[in-house]
């Protein structure tokens, strides 16, 4: 599906995400994560409902972004992640909510792996509209 054919997730149909998956989304915005997107998983996978997508252009942003959706996705929700995946590298780092997944990628790798492309099919989650 391409980019522009891509179906978006609004208004009420956005209650079956996890409100960690939204704030997660903008406490990456607000530490100028790019390209920052939520994809609706729960109809495509069945063991989470929510990916979150974003990215930094170095190492050093990446462990922020990371620190950051913890520590805010834990402000809000009470919620800490269930495990924690590639901070030795911080290329791509995965952070297990359980109902919703970050990924946070270094920009070449979130390139690489293209996972938007990967899960076309997986609706985008209008979220930056949300109050």
């Amino acid at each position: 599906m391409s980019a522009s054919a891509q179906q978006t997730v609004a208004g009420s149909d956005q209650k079956d995400l996890p409100a960690g998956a939204i704030c997660a989304a903008r406490a990456a915005a607000e530490k100028l994560g790019t390209r920052t997107v939520i994809l609706a998983m729960g109809d495509l996978l069945g063991i989470t409902d929510a990916f979150v997508l974003t990215n930094g252009r170095n190492s050093r942003q990446v462990r922020t972004l990371v620190e950051e959706v913890e520590r805010e996705v834990k402000r809000e929700t009470g919620n800490a992640p269930l495990s924690i995946e590639g901070l030795r590298d911080l290329h791509w780092v995965l952070m297990d909510y359980g109902d919703f997944i970050v990924h946070v990628f270094h920009e070449e790798t979130r390139d690489y792996y293209d996972l938007e492309r990967l899960w076309g099919d997986a609706p985008r989650v209008d979220w930056d509209a949300q109050e």
